[in-house]
């Protein structure tokens, strides 16, 4: 089998309210989706969703790497996803997202080929159930709690909140969010970078006690250096998220007593090898996992979704981007049901496609033998 046509298509769906972080709002999911075709006549769909403040990519750049990643992998078997990973990087540092298109890609081909679905060719086992959090994204104070109302009356087990802002603000919403809700869901932070070191010790201290299930990323990730001191002096535990990228981040940050917690994205690992790599370090370290994601539709998540059965120390799931979309272009695929529970599809390979009809009206980047 070998690969002979890479498609790539540039899409933006809308958000049904923007979405917003400390690193700035999101109203549109502007990603890319990406088929390779085979000359056996099996198909691989991935998707990936860049973010020029976390992985330094846009759509732009992405289908301009595509194309040097297409030509690179042209005429190798899909099958050795290895193989392809490694080529991949030797064409081209870091592209995190572009590149876990790409492995989706690959891995849905693969495990097409091998007629299994995608979490049993990672080794795993459909044996356990996912659920997702809901995020309630960064606004005023009573804006945030009437939002996390809402999330729990829908039913979902825990409530992430964005926060980043200051201590003074951020307290409030958290302690607004709490009278809100109850004190029994739990509460999962998000400051996606947005405290300095002293600044998250207070604020991690000043909520010692409104059952938080975990803070991700409180400082810059440039300072991981710090998030020891942090971790010592935090009463929550701590999820090493922006600077966790790869395995080579999971093995320093592990070894340095850096976090609790790491939360697992394929758009920053570039896809599904080195995120398998990561579980194992973190495994064999005896640390529970999150898998996440950035702003992708159903069909990067079902990759994602795939991806947690395959280690049983990924406890957590954030999976709620495609909730907020105004449109859902995704054939097949992980579906969604009542209190937050994520069904992944039994079908060989990733069980995920995009509608044609859909892709027809995108624009489109073809790179083939010709």
């Amino acid at each position: 089998m070998r690969i002979e046509r890479v498609e790539v298509y540039k899409v933006s769906i809308k958000l049904k309210k923007p979405f917003v972080i400390s690193l700035g709002p999101v109203t549109h999911a502007d990603n890319i989706y990406l088929r390779i075709r085979t000359d056996e006549g099996v198909s691989g769909f991935g998707e990936c969703s860049p973010s020029l403040t976390i992985n330094g990519e846009s759509t732009g750049t992405c289908i301009d790497v595509a194309q040097y990643l297409a030509r690179a992998l042209m005429g190798l078997d899909p099958r050795d996803t290895g193989r392809c990973s490694e080529v991949m990087d030797s064409v081209i540092y870091a592209n995190t997202s572009i590149k876990s298109a790409f492995e989706i890609a690959l891995y849905d081909i693969a495990s097409q080929a091998k007629g299994v679905p995608l979490y049993a060719f990672l080794g795993g086992k459909n044996n356990r159930k996912l659920y997702t959090d809901y995020t309630v994204s960064l606004s005023g104070a009573s804006e945030m709690a009437e939002e996390a109302l809402d999330i729990k009356k829908r039913g979902f087990p825990s409530i992430k909140v964005k926060l980043g802002d200051n201590r003074r603000n951020d307290v409030e919403r958290v302690l607004k969010i709490r009278e809100a809700v109850g004190k029994d869901i739990p509460l999962r932070l998000d400051a996606n970078q947005g405290w300095d070191r002293l600044t998250a010790k207070d604020v991690l201290n000043d909520l010692a006690d409104l059952n938080i299930q975990y803070c991700e990323e409180p400082i810059p990730r440039w300072d991981y250096m710090s998030l020891p001191e942090v971790r010592q002096a935090s009463p929550i535990p701590l999820m090493a998220d922006e600077s966790c990228l790869d395995h080579n981040d999971a093995r320093r940050l592990i070894g340095m007593d850096a976090c609790d917690y790491i939360n697992i994205k394929l758009g920053k690992s570039s896809g599904l090898t080195k995120a398998s790599k990561i579980a194992e370090l973190a495994s064999g370290a005896g640390m529970l996992m999150m898998v996440g994601g950035f702003i992708e539709t159903r069909l990067a998540f079902t990759a994602s979704a795939h991806f947690s059965l395959s280690c049983e120390s990924i406890v957590f799931s954030d999976f709620d981007s495609p909730l907020m979309m105004e449109h859902d272009p995704v054939t097949g695929g992980i579906e969604y049901g009542g209190g937050g529970l994520v069904t992944v599809p039994e079908k060989p390979g990733l069980g995920a496609a995009v509608d044609d009809s859909y892709l027809e009206q995108l624009s489109c980047v073809v790179i083939d033998n010709s």
